[in-house]
């Protein structure tokens, strides 16, 4: 297997394309979708393309009567919900049970749900909540969920991962932040953790045909900014005083297109493995460049090296490793 390029193809596509437009001409009937986080923001954008495209999709929910309500109300009713806590490993495992007993395959895996900039908070084993919500949870689930990613016969993997990473790479040393917590060293970790997962998943699993991808969705105002103070997004320039948003911020639509196109382009065939970012592989980092925060991927997110190391570290925290 030839590694694939960290640069643009490039796709035709922009920082303006809709997960619609990214979706033309592709038919997705008789393929099986599942996207975590599938019932708000991005996900539930996601979810909508890929259904009006033809998939069956499902997707898991912490909170499945409020995922059923809000499917519903966009008109998505033919649209499964299953129950699931990424943060609680039992509940990971109970959903994937279900979804192998039912035989069924699986074709798109988007582990979209995320948390961003939370505070303090354990979960699992004493695990720092970002990190075990934005990774461990998303790890254990396509760990689990391998026997129909395979069976899908060319499935797709999509992590979410976010300019974020730019702020930590791994904390190898101190993963949990038992030293001292930071909001945003937690995010930027775990949304490098997202990248590298991709990174080490797809050296696993093009061999059997799954093929991985990380995805940067772009700045969109969603649910994610939940925890942050409105005081905060002033201060960052991501809002005004009067509650104008920040042009460079993309529409919910536009958000979500990166990802279903990932999943779902065939100029993707036989590639893998890649960080990308307005529907396309996104450009190295430039480092000391005036875009050096807000474009491209640094070199820490695709250290094949730490994907390895990274993947050891998730399979003996959690116990799980379908490649052990």
């Amino acid at each position: 297997m030839t590694t694939t390029p960290q640069h643009a193809l490039p796709s035709g596509f922009g920082a303006r394309t809709t997960a619609t437009q990214v979706l033309a001409g592709i038919d997705l009937n008789g393929r099986t979708a599942i996207v975590t986080g599938g019932y708000s923001g991005l996900g539930i954008e996601t979810v909508a393309a890929l259904a009006a495209a033809g998939a069956q999709v499902l997707v898991p929910a912490r909170r499945p009567e409020a995922a059923r309500a809000a499917l519903d109300a966009r008109g998505l009713a033919d649209v499964k919900v299953e129950t699931l806590d990424l943060a609680d490993l039992g509940s990971v495992r109970a959903f994937a049970d279900r979804f192998l007993a039912a035989g069924r395959r699986l074709d798109i895996l988007i582990n979209n749900a995320a948390i961003m900039a939370s505070p303090e908070a354990r979960v699992g084993d004493g695990w720092e909540s970002q990190f075990a919500t934005n990774h461990l949870g998303h790890y254990v689930l396509t760990n689990l969920l391998w026997p129909a990613l395979v069976a899908g016969g060319g499935a797709r993997v999509v992590a979410l991962s976010s300019t974020g990473h730019k702020l930590s790479g791994i904390r190898f040393d101190d993963p949990q932040f038992e030293t001292g917590y930071d909001k945003w060293l937690a995010y930027g970790q775990a949304k490098t953790a997202d990248s590298l997962f991709a990174v080490q998943l797809d050296a696993l699993g093009a061999g059997h045909g799954v093929r991985a991808f990380a995805v940067h969705p772009g700045g969109i105002m969603t649910e994610l900014q939940r925890h942050l103070p409105r005081e905060e997004m002033i201060a960052s320039g991501w809002m005004t005083e009067d509650g104008t948003v920040n042009s460079v911020f993309k529409t919910t639509e536009q958000g979500a297109a990166t990802a279903t196109w990932a999943a779902t382009s065939p100029m993707l065939d036989g590639l893998g493995g890649v960080y990308c970012e307005d529907c396309d592989i996104a450009e190295p980092t430039v480092p000391g460049s005036e875009t050096a925060r807000i474009r491209g991927v640094d070199a820490h997110a695709i250290d094949p090296a730490d994907a390895a190391r990274l993947w050891v570290l998730s399979a003996e925290l959690t116990g799980v490793n379908a490649f052990a």
